[in-house]
């Protein structure tokens, strides 16, 4: 399992991801949401986790000049959950961005509890900076 960097390149294989969730992502792969997703990772900071062509996971995050990074985004494919693919792209980023504290949006509050990461109000903090 390889993980990397989003590039324009990787967007259909992103996209197959979302469609693959199904309604809970429609947002963001449904005809109103594709094109603005688009341009939202082209001004983010996006991993993906990939098997050969397969995206098996992505994190989309943005660094906020120097106080921190926030991911907003973090989907593992149903198939690969359970292998700590989401853990994987989480310490990929916090080594990206060593000096920062690196924060989770999340609406999947057990999972972040799970991997020990302290809720701080209505966020995660994954590692402080």
């Amino acid at each position: 399992m390889e993980i990397r960097k989003y590039g324009k390149a990787d967007e259909a294989l992103l996209f197959d991801l979302l469609v693959d969730e199904g309604d809970e992502w429609s947002d963001y792969h449904g005809p109103a949401g594709r094109d603005k997703y688009g341009k939202v990772l082209e001004t983010s900071i996006t991993y993906l986790a990939c098997e050969g062509t397969l995206v098996c996971g992505f994190a989309r995050c943005r660094e906020d000049d120097g106080f921190g990074v926030y991911i907003y985004d973090l989907l593992v494919r149903k198939s690969y959950r359970g292998r700590r693919i989401g853990k994987r792209i989480m310490e990929r980023v916090c080594r990206d961005f060593p000096d920062q504290p690196v924060y989770v949006m999340s609406d999947a509050d057990p999972y972040y509890e799970q991997l020990g990461y302290r809720k701080e109000g209505s966020i995660f903090q994954v590692r402080a900076g």
